[in-house]
C-alpha cells in the first residue's frame, strides 16, 4: 500500500480504544450482477377540452442495472497490544444501461 492510515477503534483481542494501523487491503472478489428495477417516470397528456390542464399520469419503467461488486479483505494492527486481525469488506456501485 502507498499510504498507511491510522484509525481509532477498538482492538478485539486487548478490547481498548487505541490507534489500529490498516496493515493491507487485499481485493477478495470482483463480480457484476446484472438486475432490473422499476422507476417512476410522469408525463403530462391533455384529455378533454382545449383550456383544461393536463393530467399527469404516472408510468412504471423497467431499467437494466448492472452493479459492481468488490469484495475486499482488510488487515489491521493494533498499536497497543500488536494484535493482527481481518475484516470484510463489500463495495457496492451502480451503473445505468
Amino acid at each position: 500500500m502507498s499510504e498507511v492510515r491510522t484509525y481509532f477503534r477498538y482492538c478485539p483481542a486487548c478490547g481498548k480504544r487505541f490507534h489500529i494501523r490498516l496493515v493491507s487491503r487485499k481485493l477478495v472478489q470482483n463480480t457484476e450482477e446484472t438486475t432490473v428495477r422499476k422507476e417512476r417516470a410522469t408525463s403530462g397528456i391533455n384529455v378533454g377540452y382545449r383550456f383544461q390542464s393536463p393530467v399527469p399520469q404516472v408510468l412504471e419503467v423497467d431499467v437494466p442495472v448492472v452493479i459492481e461488486v468488490e469484495d475486499f479483505e482488510y488487515s489491521y494492527k493494533c498499536g497497543h497490544c500488536g494484535h493482527v486481525w481481518t475484516e470484510m469488506h463489500r463495495k457496492e456501485e451502480e451503473f445505468k444501461k
